[in-house]
């Protein structure tokens, strides 16, 4: 089975999550950022790939620098380099026989320089449609775990149970009989 990987143009995601882009247009970058990290560090628990998030230095000119945040890999590109020609070698360097790269850019020509390396691509829509389909699974399964734990928490087992209910029923079904008989008063 192949090692997934995931490497995300950070500041195009931005660009094209609704949420994201409201922040960014309000002078508020480093929320989006910020919430940009959490949403997939959150989406990192449900799938089991590693995820590199590149951002460009163009709005935060400074040293390139790499470091871990929220088991993600964060990399901040050069001056002079854009995060889609770090994005580019980055997945050139981590495609192999044993590694599924995908690239997560709405950026049409990062995309085919991509594919052309054997890598995947999706759109940013798409991965946050994806991001939102996991957390509505993990939701519905923790629903379904809690009502399930209710019914643990009974001293009852399930064949246990399935008896109470036919009886029950049972006894619904009977007008006037009550499982108390009523006491005759002389």
């Amino acid at each position: 089975m192949k090692k997934d990987i995931l490497i995300v143009d950070a500041y195009n995601m931005i660009g094209n999550w609704p949420d994201l882009n409201h922040l960014k247009l309000t002078d508020r970058l480093p929320e989006a950022r910020d919430e940009l990290l959490n949403m997939l560090a959150n989406y990192r628990k449900l799938r089991d790939a590693e995820i590199y998030v590149v951002f460009d230095a163009m709005y935060v000119p400074g040293i390139s620098k790499s470091y871990k945040q929220y088991d993600l890999n964060v990399t901040w590109t050069n001056r002079d380099e854009t995060a889609d020609s770090y994005i580019e070698k980055l997945a050139k360097q981590l495609q192999t026989r044993f590694t599924q790269v995908t690239v997560a850019t709405s950026d049409q020509a990062e995309q085919w320089t991509i594919f052309s390396e054997g890598a995947l691509r999706i759109p940013a829509g798409e991965l946050l449609r994806d991001i939102d389909r996991a957390k509505n699974e993990v939701n519905q399964t923790a629903r379904e775990f809690a009502d399930k734990g209710l019914v643990r928490k009974s001293p009852w087992n399930d064949q246990q149970m399935y008896k109470l209910e036919k009886l029950r029923d049972q006894l619904m079904d009977q007008p006037d009989r009550s499982p108390h008989p009523k006491k005759r008063h002389r």
